[in-house]
Order: structure tokens, then C-alpha cells, then sequence
């Protein structure tokens, strides 16, 4: 994925190409991170890397689930709405079980349902507005899913901001040398692309 969006063809091509553009940014932000370094928190509040990777592919999964059904709901969770409660703010915590990899491949492959959902959906499609949430608003019955993929693009941009921010405070390296790094774009006088550093002797 280049730093810029390729020309799109239509409205839905742009949808996917952008959520492809952002979905990538975190694949960018952990170039060349450790295991321990994805659990990192280092601002003052609790984000990481890895906790962010995998929020991301949670909160996709969910709009891109509610896209699929359209006009319908989505199939309920079998979880009760207490145990929901209980569970908020998971989808942030990295396990023992996690990996770099298995985070990323994980975002991966909802990217993948996510462009098969918006190939086949209609944009107009009506998506009924959840109310387990105080955030959803109760004067407005449907959403389209037109207005689904776009405030997914804005979910994931801004969970990409915040993994930026986390990435820079980790080790200094901003985005344009993660792209490049991770790209094999050549060094220029304004540009260098990031390389892991060379370990120091004992």
C-alpha cells in the first residue's frame, strides 16, 4: 500500500481504498516492533500497539457485520449484556497468546471481509442504529451503509492517529520512515526510511 490512496473509479472503490489505506497505517506503526515492544504503553494513558491492532479489527468486525445484514440487525451476541459490560475495553488488552503477527493477520483478514461486504452491499441500504450504547443517537431509526463505511474510515484514521502517536513516543520513528522502511523506498536528503538499530557492544 503506497502513502497515498491510488485513483479511485467510483464512490465504493474509494470506500474500500481508503479503509485498505487506513487499515495498512497499523501494519506501518508496528514495522519492525518487538513482542514487548507492541505492549508498550508509553503515554499517559493505556494504548498499544498491539492493543490497538487488535481493537480495530474488534470494531471492523462489528460495523462490517452490521453492513452485511443490512436492512437487518445482526445476529444478537450470545453474550448477556452484563457480561457485555463486564467485558468492555478486552478487545484493548494484549494476551500471552498474542503475537506481532497474529495481531496483523488478524486485521488482515477482516480486511478481506470487510472489501467482500462493500463489493457486493448497496450503499443504500438502510442499517438499523444500535441501542446498547449511550453514544448511539435515539432520534434516528437507520443508518446507510454508505454512512456505515465512512465512519469506518474515521475509526480506524483515528485509531491510526493514536498508534502514531504511540509508535513516536516508543522509539521516535514517524510514519513516512515506517512507509518507507517497511516499502524499500531509497533514502533522500528529506527522507530516511527506518531501520531497526544496530545492537551495541557489550
Amino acid at each position: 500500500m503506497p502513502a497515498q490512496v491510488p485513483p479511485v473509479a467510483d464512490e465504493r472503490d474509494g470506500l474500500i481504498a481508503y479503509l485498505d489505506q487506513q487499515r495498512d497505517a497499523f501494519a506501518a506503526a508496528a514495522f519492525g516492533l518487538t513482542e514487548e515492544q507492541i505492549r508498550l504503553a508509553p503515554t499517559a494513558g493505556t494504548l498499544s500497539i498491539g492493543g490497538l491492532v487488535k481493537h480495530v479489527t474488534t470494531c471492523e468486525r462489528g460495523w462490517t457485520e452490521r453492513m452485511a445484514a443490512a436492512p437487518d440487525a445482526p445476529t444478537p451476541p450470545d453474550a448477556s449484556v452484563e457480561e457485555q459490560a463486564q467485558a468492555w475495553g478486552d478487545d484493548f488488552r494484549v494476551t500471552d497468546a498474542d503475537t506481532l503477527d497474529s495481531l496483523l493477520a488478524a486485521l488482515a483478514a477482516q480486511g478481506e471481509v470487510t472489501r467482500r461486504v462493500l463489493r457486493a452491499a448497496d450503499l443504500d441500504a438502510p442499517v438499523p442504529v444500535p441501542r446498547d450504547a449511550p453514544w448511539f443517537p435515539r432520534d434516528v431509526q437507520a443508518w446507510s451503509v454508505r454512512w456505515v463505511a465512512l465512519h469506518l474510515v474515521e475509526e480506524l484514521a483515528r485509531h491510526a492517529g493514536h498508534a502514531d502517536i504511540v509508535r513516536e513516543s516508543i522509539d521516535g520513528a514517524t510514519m513516512y520512515e515506517l512507509v518507507a522502511g517497511r516499502e524499500g523506498w531509497p533514502e533522500t536528503p528529506w527522507l530516511k526510511p527506518w531501520r531497526a538499530p544496530v545492537p551495541t557492544q557489550a
